[in-house]
């Protein structure tokens, strides 16, 4: 009957250290969890912005509201940079085109010439004119 008894005494006792030890633990989680919401709280007010900056933030311009003249200003002059670097653009590539079609034909030309004075110097029978097609058939 003893050992019942100390066996009883121990669960009895147990019982109380456990639930000693529960409220011990909520009281400290308690605490961890304001001290968490402190540091949440912290957390938040380096998230978000101040209440008239996220006015400011959020002061910009609606889709059908007017743009002002210097934005305005600022597209145009931007806009005609692009077309001016566009439009030097187009013409560095014209200029090297006739350049290259200059060249070609130049190149032609001096492979005719050099045919036709070939052509000219073996048909030459010294007459004059010392074309075979221009001579006079009496």
């Amino acid at each position: 009957m003893a050992w019942r008894q100390l066996f009883l005494i121990s669960c009895l006792s147990a019982v109380v250290l456990l639930s000693i030890l529960r409220e011990g633990t909520a009281v400290s989680v308690g605490t961890r969890r304001l001290a968490g919401q402190e540091v949440q709280e912290g957390v938040e007010e380096k998230i978000f912005m101040q209440e008239s900056d996220a006015l400011n933030f959020l002061k910009k311009r609606g889709k059908r509201s007017p743009r002002s003249r210097e934005k305005v200003n600022a597209e145009k002059r931007l806009k005609l940079q692009a077309d001016e670097l566009r439009r030097e653009h187009h013409e560095e590539q014209r200029n090297e085109f006739e350049n290259f079609v200059e060249e070609q034909n130049d190149e032609h030309e001096e492979r005719s010439r050099e045919a036709i004075e070939q052509w000219r110097q073996w048909h030459n029978d010294g007459l004059y004119p010392s074309y075979l097609y221009n001579r006079h058939h009496i």
